[in-house]
């Protein structure tokens, strides 16, 4: 775009390109446990798909048979209640850490933090440190960029499609998803999705990596409404940084009117957002500590104490006592506290049996020829559990109420029987027109439950 000033032109740049940040590895006590985090993180994650339970994948959701299993415990549509307060309860714990310790979610468990970081690890493998990936980049195409490219994106793609294959492990038989690769006759949907996955995961965790922090996740823009001044945050501490300047070790710095910071900007080198920590609390930073490590090695260097950099909150900063017990974190670990106590009672009250009750609504009621009154049913018995049972039926809540039909039956793990059956009873047990009943549904065998359904009952007017 152009502007006009005084006879003279100024160009302005509505876009500009991103420059590519080269994260400088770091050690210390926060990246040992952000290490610890990815490995187990990714070892839950390709892990969980090989495991078995009773001879099954312990974890696999059939979408085609509307089926998610989890270790012997088979969900199905009518268990929809379960996940959806299964993910209410994680968006509110995310909020309860959040709220405590601001943003260690996105340095240490986020999937895009998690495959960046092994992403970097295979980069600095193949490419080396920092300076020598920012040599690499600059140098002429040549056999040695060639190499190392071509060796470095390869090992990501091996990495992208081992990810959207035991992604899509998850919720096809994995054994059976490797045979079909080897063999060339899955689906065409497993492919599409494996793909898709897979370049999903090259294109963020290799190609986009900041970018997706910084304009594509929502999480840092309302973070901020879950921030108080008692909330966890990376701070530079100012006062004793500031001023900054290069020193020689051991010098009187501060006769100088210096600060502890060195101004080596280690800290930006080693930001995977590019960031740097000293011009205050940024929403591009993910808390991932590495600015912490890196300048507590500084420190150590030249012999000044630690601290420099840490965690803290703004109350702290302040010079206030900081304060757990809020009623921001309070309300947040009432409620979550809350959800998970119902989550637990509704699975442990759950039956792996649906029953449904169909009356014949074409005739209401029949009048024997014995006097007795007979209304006729259709008991469609889903069985959702991962085994096999017989079941016997009963009748409840009228005397001498009787059962024409089928009464003992064995139905397959995740099976349907519709079961046609009469039901009579004398007339003078009917006190009313329309009358409560029970069906009584029993297993046969070890295991002895009960389940119950209600219905009604109709028969002449008194």
């Amino acid at each position: 775009m152009s502007q006009k000033q005084s006879d003279t032109y100024v160009i302005r740049d509505l876009y500009a390109k991103p420059e590519k940040i080269y994260p400088r590895q770091v050690h210390g006590r926060f990246a040992r446990l952000r290490i610890l985090s990815v490995l187990l993180l990714l070892g839950i994650y390709y892990i969980s798909p090989w495991l078995t339970w009773n001879g099954n994948q312990a974890i696999l959701l059939d979408l085609p048979a509307r089926k998610f299993h989890l270790f012997g415990v088979t969900f199905w549509p009518q268990d929809f209640v379960y996940l959806t307060l299964l993910l209410v309860i994680c968006a509110v714990g995310l909020f309860l850490f959040t709220a405590i310790a601001g943003r260690l979610w996105c340095g240490y468990a986020c999937p895009q933090t998690v495959w960046t970081e092994t992403f970097l690890w295979i980069e600095q493998f193949v490419e080396g440190n920092r300076n020598k990936r920012m040599k690499l980049d600059k140098q002429p195409l040549g056999p040695e960029k060639i190499i190392k490219k071509t060796l470095k994106h390869t090992l990501w793609i091996v990495f992208a499609l081992f990810t959207g294959y035991t992604f899509v492990g998850y919720f096809s038989p994995i054994r059976e998803l490797w045979d079909g690769i080897l063999t060339l006759s899955l689906g065409p949907w497993e492919w599409f999705w494996i793909g898709l996955y897979s370049l999903a995961t090259y294109g963020n965790a290799g190609k986009l990596r900041e970018q997706v922090c910084l304009h594509m996740c929502p999480y840092a823009r309302f973070q901020s409404a879950m921030f108080d001044k008692d909330t966890l945050i990376i701070s530079y501490d100012e006062t004793r940084g500031e001023s900054r300047g290069k020193r020689k070790k051991n010098s009187d710095y501060k006769a100088k009117g210096l600060g502890d910071c060195i101004d080596c900007n280690q800290c930006v080198h080693v930001c995977p957002t590019g960031i740097d920590i000293r011009n205050g609390l940024q929403y591009e930073c993910i808390a991932c500590a590495a600015c912490i490590d890196v300048c507590d090695n500084v420190m150590d260097q030249m012999g000044y104490s630690r601290g420099l950099i840490q965690y803290t909150t703004e109350h702290s900063e302040e010079g206030r006592k900081t304060e757990l017990i809020r009623p921001r974190s309070i309300l947040y670990t009432m409620l979550f506290s809350g959800l998970i106590l119902t989550f637990i009672f509704l699975i442990a009250t759950r039956t792996p049996l649906d029953v449904n009750v169909i009356r014949d609504r074409q005739n209401l009621f029949t009048e024997n020829f014995d006097g007795s009154i007979e209304n006729t049913y259709q008991l469609k018995i889903l069985n959702m559990s991962q085994d096999n049972h017989n079941y016997k039926l009963s009748i409840e809540g009228l005397d001498k109420s009787e059962i024409h039909g089928e009464t003992e039956f064995e139905i397959e793990a995740g099976g349907v029987l519709t079961v046609p059956l009469r039901v009579s009873v004398p007339p003078e047990e009917l006190n009313k027109r329309a009358n409560d009943i029970v069906f009584k549904i029993s297993t046969l065998g070890e295991d002895k439950s009960i389940y119950y359904t209600n219905a009604k009952f109709l028969g002449p007017k008194k």
